[in-house]
């Protein structure tokens, strides 16, 4: 089976999408699993940017069709931030909850939208890339709730669902989190491309 790198270390992420893309006819391997080891600087001002360095970057490296992405947290009473910097707002995912929970103390309700916001890229060997866009709305809870999922999931509340991201099921998070909406897209163009005989991205 051909091999599809999927350009993180993160466990938790390549888990992910393993199920998301499951019906994608490729080896989802991470880098780790692929003999990867590189030290990618992320100094892109939007989340497309970064993800389509650290894709074209690995693609040409392993020589693999290279499924990379970049993500974050955009807080509206923070005016964006984390946003592009959420890997980089502190040094652990409790850390970072913390950090976050702290500027947002005494913030009301009503003022604490935030959106997960998640780019792929799809990128060749030859340097070719495309991208897709997944958004999930929500808002800042005021204490972390849950045990399912990383980084800012425990404290990004649902309305939808009354709960946070950290309490759903991954049956369902992998429904309509921002990586799986932008991963839908990325899956479908995949399947139709290995369809018609080729997955070369122009």
């Amino acid at each position: 089976m051909n091999r599809l790198l999927v350009a993180t270390t993160n466990p938790g992420k390549i888990a992910e999408y393993r199920a998301l893309l499951k019906s994608v006819p490729l080896d989802r391997v991470g880098l780790r699993e692929a003999g990867i080891n590189l030290d990618i600087e992320e100094a892109g001002s939007t989340f497309e940017e970064n993800a389509l360095v650290k894709g074209r970057t690995c693609a040409q490296a392993s020589g693999l069709l290279t499924l990379a992405d970049d993500s974050g947290l955009c807080v509206d009473a923070l005016g964006g931030a984390p946003g592009v910097f959420s890997a980089r707002y502190a040094r652990s995912d409790r850390a970072r909850i913390e950090r976050l929970l702290g500027e947002m103390q005494g913030v009301p309700e009503h003022q604490r939208s935030a959106r997960f916001v998640c780019v792929i890229a799809l990128a060749s060997p030859d340097g070719e890339a495309r991208t897709f866009e997944g958004v999930c709305e929500g808002r800042i809870a005021h204490q972390p709730s849950g045990v399912n999922g990383f980084g800012f999931d425990p404290v990004f509340n649902l309305p939808d669902y009354s709960h946070t991201m950290a309490e759903l099921p991954l049956s369902v998070k992998n429904r309509i989190s921002h990586r799986a909406r932008a991963a839908a897209q990325a899956r479908a163009w995949l399947i139709e491309n290995l369809t018609r005989g080729s997955a070369r991205v122009s």
